[in-house]
């Protein structure tokens, strides 16, 4: 049975006819004439039996039918483009990466350190995607992902990168003129909640030998910036990720009453596919991400062990 698809040559005069609303402008950006837009257009509504465009006093107007399909077919030229591209630049030695990252990781320790990771690969690139829970890497787009979490789920691998480590931090006006502060000292302070660590305030106090009754108790947000944000403005203490508040701790704008951090019993991990093909990009960024981490797994490590 003869498959029912459209020309590419069709599908490109459709999508740039709908994005202009316009033959005359389609035209125009295909080096085409208006008639030879209209019988790209014409060959398409004939083999779908479907009508993309109505005729109107000012041109053209696309169907309700055409409007969603330009969406679809918008969608599709752009992944066949990326499809293209990605061909291309791996056949000379480079690629691209589809990489999902949780984004505090990403704003505060990847993308700061990517321009070593250019400099010693300038023909591979990153795309980044953020991903903050478990998601099945089919039909995702995906080739890997940073995620926090206990490892990896069900048909992926996962390569340790480092634990999770947490800092308690506050606007010094919170503490005022204090200088030494017990754990048990927050039991008493509005405590900002994390959505996706709904515990951890929790597991904090009973780390530290404290039975606080509203441990769970505050206002809750769904990024570590909006936690780090909130506790700047003086809303309450955070818990949260060390790496990412040395630039408010260095100004002032945080101070952090304990200085070693805690674990928060996650740790973060790179996270493939299992039983597929590495590519070669991949491999790439993979060995040089966990060298980044080498001497801080192994220090992480040995605390876990202690604690």
């Amino acid at each position: 049975m003869r498959r029912k698809i459209p020309t590419t040559a069709s599908l490109v005069a459709f999508e740039a006819a709908a994005r202009h609303q316009s033959f005359t402008l389609a035209g125009d950006e295909l080096a085409l004439t208006q008639s030879a837009i209209g019988r790209q257009i014409a060959s398409l509504e004939d083999l779908l039996g479907v009508k993309l465009f109505r005729r109107t006093r000012r041109g053209v107007a696309l169907t309700d039918a055409g409007r969603h399909y330009s969406q679809s077919v918008r969608k599709r030229l752009s992944d066949v483009e990326k499809d293209a591209i990605d061909l291309a630049s791996r056949s000379s030695g480079g690629g691209s990466i589809e990489l999902g990252v949780v984004p505090t990781f990403a704003t505060h320790w990847l993308i700061p350190k990517l321009s070593l990771f250019y400099a010693e690969h300038p023909d591979i690139f990153l795309n980044l995607h953020v991903r903050t829970r478990p998601f099945l890497f089919t039909d995702s787009g995906l080739d890997a992902a940073i995620h926090a979490g206990q490892g990896g789920w069900p048909g992926t691998q996962a390569d340790l990168l480092m634990l999770e480590p947490m800092l308690v931090v506050c606007a010094p006006m919170l503490i005022k003129r204090r200088t030494r502060l017990s754990p048990a000292d927050f039991a008493s302070f509005r405590l900002i909640q994390m959505t996706t660590r709904p515990d951890a305030w929790r597991r904090w106090f009973l780390s530290n030998g404290v039975a606080a009754e509203r441990d769970l108790a505050g206002p809750r947000v769904e990024l570590y910036s909006m936690a780090i944000q909130a506790a700047v403005n003086g809303l309450g203490a955070a818990l949260v990720p060390e790496y990412a508040v040395q630039d408010e701790i260095h100004r002032g704008l945080l101070i952090s009453p304990f200085h070693e951090p805690s674990n928060s019993g996650l740790a973060y991990h790179l996270i493939y596919p299992e039983d597929v093909e590495c590519p070669a990009p991949l491999t790439t960024f993979r060995a040089w991400l966990v060298g980044q981490f080498g001497s801080i797994l192994n220090s992480d490590t040995v605390s876990a062990k202690r604690d």
